[in-house]
């Protein structure tokens, strides 16, 4: 059984919205881009209702919006997540995204956490607290560059650490 102990030096947590039918497409690309990166979307299974039957479920139950947050299936769900995003070392946010992914992104930036936003067009209105995020972005691939620049400046910082380390 898995440990959920990952090998790879970098977990790369997507963040998005269980009806973005883009996740699983910009989580493809990520891995392809770096094999050594751990890209976690694992979130994604449950499709793009799980949230409205959760609610409808536990309504059925006559549970309130507190007491469905206290409940075993959405506690569950939560220390999942939660559990994963404190393995990342980076998270990215696609938008279009909810409430729930940002206060993700906030609590893996809050957290030390590199991250990221992923915009698919120019929002009409402009948020400026989106300055929390360590970049933005508006395509893919200036995202992936921007990923493997920092794995290459982890590069030579080992580099110049292991150099200055022989030459004393």
């Amino acid at each position: 059984m898995k440990k959920f102990k990952s090998d790879k030096k970098r977990v790369i947590y997507v963040i998005g919205s269980l009806r973005n039918k883009n996740v699983p497409i910009f989580s493809n690309k990520l891995r392809g881009a770096n094999k050594d990166w751990e890209v976690f979307d694992s979130w994604y299974a449950p499709g793009p209702h799980a949230d409205d039957y959760l609610r409808d479920y536990c309504k059925g139950k006559g549970l309130s919006y507190k007491e469905t947050l206290q409940d075993y299936a959405a506690t569950h769900i939560f220390e999942f997540d939660h559990f994963h995003l404190k393995r990342a070392t980076d998270v990215v946010l696609i938008m279009p995204c909810g409430k729930s992914g940002h206060l993700e992104l906030g609590v893996g930036i809050g957290s030390g956490r590199r991250g990221y936003v992923l915009f698919t067009e120019t929002p009409k209105r402009v948020d400026i607290m989106y300055q929390f995020a360590t970049d933005i972005f508006f395509s893919v691939d200036e995202l992936i560059e921007e990923l493997k620049k920092y794995d290459e400046e982890k590069v030579q910082i080992a580099q110049k650490c292991h150099i200055k380390a022989t030459v004393k």
